[in-house]
């Protein structure tokens, strides 16, 4: 653990190293902080990706023809964009060419014009006809879509030195497997939870974001559970259980002493779930503290009231960090009504702000947005053949562009999900609690422990806390208590 993480949650109380299984070190490593720096000194070596993909969709939308707007690509909700970032770069539309002859002479022609032009140039040009591409699918073009992604599997490489050519090869290959899926059926690939989760340790070491993400909701769980003596977190998908070895520390050392603490941990890979629940009580044993670990496998939505083993007296929290990678809840409606039953002291959320509903194209905008701003964190540092770099992005970040773009959406799953659990929760009678300043302050340092620093925004306000990078918000943190908590 690096040295002053244990402050994050409590200042005064000093935490062992924890089991290897919980690496909570980020990186510290000579070369990678003198990029940081001369690339903060050096303000035009700066990947302004995020920036480009808002100015493409900008024009792109200006020059669909009416019927091709009707689509349902919405702007308000991805873009942050003003007349003044549009008025430098215009990108040309790319000719279409329309056999696989004429596909590769264009690919050369294109390859020497790149040859020739500025690195700016590549990246408006690869996002351009990405943007093209995505609006042939949304009208069911499927042909059209295929040549125009022939040309870009051939542009663009997820081991490019540019931030721009990384993205548009994710996301094309992700479009890909929606055009096959289209003319075959839909189809569901198989999850490698191991890879999955290395990725996303790796993604916990090189950026705050998940740190973010834990240490703010323990904070506020820790709030919620002062002075009882009997408490029980319910993960809605605990995956290795990478944040509650902090939170035990801090639990253990109370000076009214420590609770008992109950956890059921929902998951939809019982093996997986037993094994972080083996990993978690020898944890708890080892800091002497009273703790029982359950297993509950599948999705919350479908996990009925009665499989809580609950006692008279319990704090309840539920928590809850969303992600793109599946399906982790099923119907959410059916997983509000299971958080009303509940009756919890305390809900942490953290949500990407990014809509997964809509039309293709809307997902499309606004993941192509989100993804493109966490790319840009991550080369800002980072260089382009770094194994954790690649790691996270092709174990992690490409697989929730796949399951969002190929596999997600309601009219291709066929269940209900909520724009913003925020908003839904308020609707369904919870009441919000402010994240405190002490969850501030963490959030704060965790952000000290990543040498870009200048390139992370963190806003508090409406009683959350929001981290990005530049101007664009990227995951926000929230509390909530039901009127009937016990």
């Amino acid at each position: 653990m690096m040295k002053g993480e244990s402050e994050l949650i409590h200042q005064h109380t000093p935490l062992d190293q924890p089991n290897e299984q919980w690496d909570y070190c980020a990186p510290n490593h000579p070369s990678k902080t003198l990029i940081t720096e001369n690339r903060a000194n050096n303000p035009d070596q700066r990947n302004e990706l995020s920036q480009w993909v808002e100015q493409v969709t900008r024009q792109l939308i200006e020059d669909l023809p009416e019927n091709e707007t009707e689509v349902g690509l919405q702007t308000s909700g991805t873009s942050t964009m003003t007349p003044a970032l549009l008025g430098e770069l215009r990108p040309k539309k790319i000719a279409r060419r329309n056999s696989s002859e004429d596909i590769g002479e264009h690919q050369q022609q294109q390859q020497h014009q790149w040859n020739s032009n500025t690195h700016d140039d590549q990246g408006l040009n690869l996002i351009t006809l990405l943007l093209e591409c995505a609006v042939a699918i949304s009208v069911d073009n499927l042909g059209e879509a295929h040549r125009m992604l022939l040309e870009l599997t051939q542009m663009a490489s997820p081991y490019g030195p540019s931030c721009a050519e990384r993205v548009v090869a994710y996301f094309a290959k992700a479009m890909a497997s929606r055009v096959i899926n289209s003319w075959l059926g839909i189809c569901s690939p198989l999850i490698n939870y191991k890879s999955v989760h290395t990725a996303f340790q790796a993604f916990n070491n090189i950026s705050p974001f998940i740190k973010f993400a834990h240490f703010t909701s323990n904070q506020a769980i820790l709030e919620a559970f002062h002075r009882r003596d009997r408490v029980h977190i319910i993960d809605v998908d605990i995956m290795q259980g990478l944040q509650w070895p902090a939170l035990f520390h801090i639990l253990a050392t109370r000076m009214e002493g420590p609770p008992h603490v109950t956890m059921t941990g929902i998951g939809t890979s019982m093996e997986l779930l037993i094994e972080t629940g083996k990993q978690l009580s020898s944890f708890a044993k080892r800091l002497g503290m009273s703790f029982e670990f359950h297993p509950i496998g599948g999705k919350t939505g479908e996990i009925d009231i009665s499989t809580f083993k609950i006692s008279r007296g319990e704090a309840i929290a539920i928590h809850w960090v969303q992600h793109s990678l599946y399906d982790a809840t099923g119907p959410d409606w059916k997983t509000m009504k299971l958080l009303q039953q509940l009756s919890p002291r305390v809900v942490t959320l953290v949500e990407q702000e990014i809509a997964l509903g809509g039309s293709f194209l809307d997902r499309f905008v606004g993941s192509l947005h989100y993804y493109s701003t966490i790319f840009d964190s991550l080369g800002a540092f980072l260089e382009s053949d770094d194994s954790s770099r690649h790691s996270v992005e092709h174990g992690l970040l490409y697989r929730e562009i796949n399951n969002i773009l190929a596999i997600g959406g309601p009219a291709r799953n066929g269940e209900d999900k909520f724009r913003h659990w925020r908003s839904e929760l308020s609707k369904n009678g919870f009441i919000q609690v402010p994240m405190s300043t002490n969850s501030m302050a963490q959030a704060q340092l965790i952000l000290n422990m990543f040498p870009p620093a200048h390139g992370y925004s963190l806003v508090q306000g409406d009683g959350t806390l929001r981290l990005g990078w530049k101007d664009t918000s990227l995951f926000t943190a929230s509390a909530w208590t039901s009127p009937n908590s016990r």
